[in-house]
């Protein structure tokens, strides 16, 4: 199977924090990615009755305060997601999530949906990560 890391991912080996300050023990992260038109409604049917064992997995994992946007742009849609880290082992973590095989399910269903840009497909990920310019704590 295609590694997908949505819980941004979802998400991705490569995130790092940004340089700009943060809480102590909080990494926050924002990620972009692209969706299909046509599968938009089915997208947030999922996420308006996201499973219950992948919000309980994302908080065993450390991810907080986890959202998900969507933006046309240019006739282009895109979703933007944000969400905080306050575990200490990222990578675990985020191997930790990959195992489970609930989240491997959700991934199953959320990968059709979506378009990665050009560097996330390179990497074979589907979100891209975003550099962090300001924070208002």
């Amino acid at each position: 199977m295609k590694k997908q890391w949505y819980f941004p991912a979802l998400v991705s080996w490569l995130l790092v924090a940004a340089c700009s300050p943060q809480k102590a023990g909080v990494q926050r992260f924002g990620m972009v990615t692209g969706i299909r038109p046509d599968k938009i409604a089915y997208y947030k049917q999922l996420h308006a009755a996201a499973w219950p064992g992948v919000l309980e997995n994302l908080n065993a994992c450390n991810i907080h305060n986890y959202s998900i946007y969507l933006k046309e742009i240019e006739g282009k849609h895109y979703l933007f997601s944000y969400f905080e880290y306050t575990g200490s082992d990222y990578e675990a973590d985020m191997k930790k999530m990959a195992a489970d095989t609930t989240v491997q399910r959700w991934w199953k269903e959320t990968a059709p949906t979506q378009l990665p840009l050009p560097d996330a497909a390179a990497a074979g990920q589907t979100w891209s990560n975003m550099e962090e310019v300001f924070y208002q704590p």
